[in-house]
Formats: C-alpha cells, sequence, structure tokens
C-alpha cells in the first residue's frame, strides 16, 4: 500500500489538496483567502510551472516527429477542435452558467505540460508525438482558446479577448518559449536532462498549491453565495467532463488505426490527444481581468464556481489515465502485436 501511494503521491495530493482548500476556505473569511491569494500568486506559479516543464521537455527527441507530423496533427485537432466542438454540446446541458463556462474552459485548454509525456512514456508509446503536441497546443493557446470560448458564449456573456490573449501570451507562451531557449544553453539542457524528475515534481507541487488556492477560492465563494451547487449538477459537469476525455481519446486512438500509425505513436495520441492542462485553466477562471472578475455578470455577480469543473476533469483525467497506462504497459509484446 505504501509503494502504490508513492507511485501515486500526486493522485493522492490532488485529493488531500482540494478537500483541504475547500474546508479551509469555507471556515475562513474573505480577507483570509485572499491574504493566502496574494501570498501564493497563482499566475507567478503558473508562469513557474509552464516554464519548468518547457525547460525539461528535450527537444532533441522531435525530429522524427517533425519529418512524419501524422501523428501530432491529428492529436492537436482531437485536443484543439473536436474536444471543443463536443464541450459546447454539452455546456448547454449544465445547471447554472458557472459550470457551462467552467466546463467550456477545460475544453478549450491545450494539452497537459507534463502528464502527457509521463503517461505516454509509462505506457510505452512515442515520446516525441506527446512532446511535440504538447509544444504545439500550448504555443497556439493565446488564440485557439479564446476562439472557443468566443464561439461558444456568443453575445449572451461579455469577453474582452484582447486582454485575454495578453494574458495568455505573458503567462503561457512566454514562459514556454523561455523554457525551451533556455534548452539552447549547453549546462542548462544538461542540468534539465539530468534534474528532469525532481524539476517535474516541483512543477507538481506548485501546481498542488495552485489546486489549494482555486479550491480554497471555491470553498469561500460556497459560504458567501449560500447557494452551492446541487448533487444532480455536480454529478453531470463530472460526467460531462469524463464524456469528453474519453471521447478524446477514442478519437484519437481510431484515427491512428485509420491512417495506420504505428501503435507507440497511437498510445502517444491516446493520451495527447484527450489531456487537458489544469494550470491554464485555473488561470483563466480565476485571473480578475478574465473570468475572476467578482463583477462579471454585472455588479456584484461573479462565477464562483466556475474552476469546479476543472478540478473535477483534471482529476477524472489523472484517475483514468494512469488505469489505462497501466493496463497498456501490462500487455505482452503479443498481445500488443496484434493490434
Amino acid at each position: 500500500m505504501l509503494q502504490y501511494i508513492q507511485k501515486q503521491w500526486f493522485l493522492f495530493g490532488l485529493t488531500i489538496f482540494i478537500s483541504a482548500g475547500l474546508w479551509w476556505g469555507y471556515h475562513s473569511s474573505e480577507e483570509e483567502v485572499n491574504q493566502v491569494t496574494e501570498l501564493l500568486k497563482p499566475k507567478n506559479l503558473t508562469q513557474i510551472v509552464l516554464f519548468l516543464m518547457a525547460f525539461s521537455l528535450n527537444s532533441r527527441l522531435l525530429y522524427d516527429s517533425f519529418r512524419y507530423p501524422g501523428p501530432v496533427l491529428l492529436s492537436s485537432c482531437t485536443n484543439y477542435i473536436a474536444i471543443p466542438i463536443l464541450g459546447m454540446m454539452l455546456m448547454s446541458m449544465q445547471m447554472g452558467i458557472d459550470f457551462q463556462i467552467g466546463l467550456m474552459i477545460a475544453a478549450s485548454t491545450p494539452c497537459t505540460m507534463a502528464a502527457a509525456s509521463v503517461w505516454t512514456r509509462k505506457a510505452g508509446g512515442n515520446d516525441a508525438v506527446s512532446l511535440l503536441v504538447t509544444i504545439l497546443t500550448n504555443g497556439i493557446c493565446f488564440i485557439v482558446t479564446p476562439f472557443w470560448l468566443t464561439r461558444a458564449l456568443g453575445d449572451g456573456v461579455s469577453l474582452d479577448t484582447r486582454e485575454m490573449v495578453w494574458r495568455l501570451v505573458y503567462s503561457v507562451l512566454i514562459p514556454v518559449t523561455l523554457g525551451q531557449l533556455t534548452r539552447l544553453i549547453a549546462p542548462a539542457a544538461r542540468f534539465a536532462d539530468r534534474y528532469k524528475t525532481p524539476l517535474g515534481v516541483v512543477a507538481q507541487l506548485c501546481i498542488l498549491v495552485l489546486i489549494f488556492a482555486a479550491s480554497a477560492r471555491g470553498g469561500l465563494n460556497v459560504q458567501t453565495a449560500g447557494d452551492a451547487p446541487g448533487f444532480s449538477a455536480i454529478a453531470l459537469v463530472t460526467l460531462s467532463g469524463i464524456a469528453l476525455h474519453l471521447f478524446g481519446m477514442f478519437l484519437a486512438w481510431q484515427a491512428g488505426k485509420w491512417f495506420d500509425f504505428k501503435r507507440r505513436d497511437r498510445i502517444a495520441m491516446l493520451f495527447a490527444g484527450s489531456q487537458k492542462t489544469l494550470p491554464i485553466g485555473l488561470l483563466i477562471a480565476t485571473d480578475p481581468a478574465m473570468f475572476g472578475n467578482p463583477d462579471y455578470l454585472g455588479p456584484g455577480q461573479g462565477i464562483p464556481f466556475v474552476v469546479f469543473p476543472m478540478l473535477l476533469f483534471h482529476g477524472s483525467q489523472l484517475f483514468i489515465d494512469t488505469f489505462i497506462a497501466n493496463r497498456i504497459a501490462a500487455r505482452t509484446p503479443a498481445e500488443s502485436e496484434i493490434e
């Protein structure tokens, strides 16, 4: 049991930090939550996470994927076209505008910066494909994410697209670019390769801190709003998030079969085509210049529960993908060749 917890420490940490954040936020004052949020500086933590993840990505492994870009392009299209389209369909089913917008934010964000490669490697897939999908989708998220959110929300909800694009350029594109540029310095690249695991652990710890801050804000919102989402609303948005993720996995895997890609490439597509990153979603949902504005719908009318769909989506995708990666890794070579 102890060995299992050690291997899956992030999943346990995710459960603990979400629960602790909700509990503490619910039993704290707004001033206390604001002080902690200001101290943690979620926007800066997001930049640190993305820099560390990009810094630890060995771009030299991407040569073959550039020569044969089919798996990368199909994975990116699944992640950035198919999933947002289904997200728009499921959005109208949600109970409350907070969950509607939150689910669409989750569907519109890019591929994870670390998990896709970790799970691809664990399942015996092609690391280069997942790495390139990660870089590509995160690199253009400042264009694609605002596009889908604008399309989904229409004129019913205000959205300062220009401000949102700038925030994503500043908080996402620049840290990712700097992370890859830093690797051009030979000693820095050797350091990143040698300490890739510790760097990943630091980034994951930062993500847990981000999750705690977002959950604390959610707990405070439950306290102040006085009318928390019901069980049916939470169950529906959770199932919707799971449906988005499984749909992306199925489509990416089948597309790889249709085009007769190698099994290692299809494994990478399975994870990179379906996973969505949490830090960028939290940034969009909590930044006062975007959906974190307490007066978003009018004076004193914010969308306090917008962050919940992303927390639920991210938690469920990690549990699902851990199970699937373990199943794929456990298959014998003979069984793998049958496919």
